[in-house]
């Protein structure tokens, strides 16, 4: 099981759109998937399930979800956590979702004080590994492969503790002003949440629910949601993605390195020379970034509509510039899925 979270503490980023839209092109492929939703806003469970489902789910109290299958932490229940039953999203049957829920964040201030003991005390050394322990047991029951955590937009407790449990991490931003400063702020919060981590693994070890042992590896980088103009971002955009880009490399990327949190260098290496294989490639990537996802405009409407990623949409009855503009998505997301599972082959997980 190789768990990946995708964060930004700055929210608009396209967070959900790229869990779902990864996760799904990561099954097709044959591997098996659990969704996790582990923001309160439950995004992703909506895209996942669709409204009218969404609404049911919720509706009739179903306790298949994050919140209540962790209880047993943070209700001190007499019983071990254990799996709950997932959901296999439409017909793709490699593909799960872990509910959300919309009171998960009732658990930060439980979580939050575990986080400030210096010895073990009581129920709350439980609390740091509930999250690892329940995917672990999801995982074991669905012979999951990967698990995609979709987190809040926040720098909270359950987004510490669910990054440094994970064993990889990659940031999607936006070509703006708030996503650079974003980047300058996790160039120092990451590596403090690190650092935490190694005294905690050992302060919680003999808990039930004991951390992992890994430190969470960076994948790299998106950048979404920009205009384009004859197939390459206008220079508005580029300028700020070249911002974006040159403050991973130059602050994030060095600071990450320091605490051991990036991969071996010829990952990255290997993963960018993948980016020749995308046809039309609208510009060429440093190593660190992943990919480059341009506005989706109305393709995202439809894919929301219908709860299935972008690259499955059915061009019958769309307009030239639609299809086309379907297709390299597709071939984008292609890549991507490619990218990760060659940059998390012969890990440790």
């Amino acid at each position: 099981m190789k768990k990946i979270a995708i964060f930004n503490h700055k929210g608009g980023v396209s967070k959900t759109t790229t869990a779902f839209n990864i996760g799904w092109k990561l099954a097709s492929k044959g591997k098996k998937v659990l969704l996790v939703d582990a923001d309160s806003q439950c995004n992703l469970s909506l895209y996942s399930l669709g409204n009218k489902k969404f609404d049911d789910f919720c509706l009739s109290q179903n306790r298949n979800n994050i919140k209540d299958a962790l209880e047993p932490a943070f209700k001190s229940k007499p019983r071990l956590i254990e799996a709950i039953d997932c959901i296999q999203i439409h017909s793709n049957k490699n593909l799960y979702l872990l509910p959300g829920n919309l009171e998960l964040s009732e658990c930060e201030v439980q979580l939050g004080l575990s986080f400030q003991l210096t010895d073990s005390v009581g129920a709350l050394e439980n609390l740091p590994g509930s999250f690892n322990y329940l995917f672990e047991k999801v995982a074991n029951r669905y012979n999951i492969e990967y698990v995609i955590i979709d987190m809040n937009p926040s720098l909270s407790s359950i987004n510490q503790d669910l990054l440094i449990t994970s064993d990889y991490f990659f940031v999607p931003t936006s070509p703006d002003i708030f996503s650079y400063m974003a980047i300058k702020s996790l160039s120092r919060i990451l590596p403090i949440w690190e650092r935490w981590a190694k005294n905690a693994r050992i302060l919680f070890n003999d808990a039930e629910y004991p951390l992992p042992m890994n430190t969470p590896k960076f994948l790299g980088y998106t950048i979404n949601d920009f205009n384009l103009s004859k197939g390459k971002p206008t220079k508005a955009f580029a300028d700020l993605m070249d911002r974006i880009s040159d403050v991973i490399k130059t602050e994030l990327v060095p600071n990450l390195k320091n605490e051991g949190m990036l991969l071996p260098d010829e990952k990255y290496v290997v993963a960018q020379k993948l980016n020749g294989n995308l046809k039309s490639q609208q510009r060429e990537l440093q190593k660190y970034c992943i990919a480059e996802i341009s506005n989706f405009n109305k393709l995202i409407a439809l894919s929301n509509d219908k709860s299935i990623p972008i690259f499955e949409l059915s061009n019958t009855g769309m307009q030239e510039g639609q299809r086309k503009t379907l297709g390299w998505f597709k071939a984008l997301f292609e890549l991507i899925a490619n990218k990760i599972i060659l940059m998390t082959s012969d890990e440790k997980s």
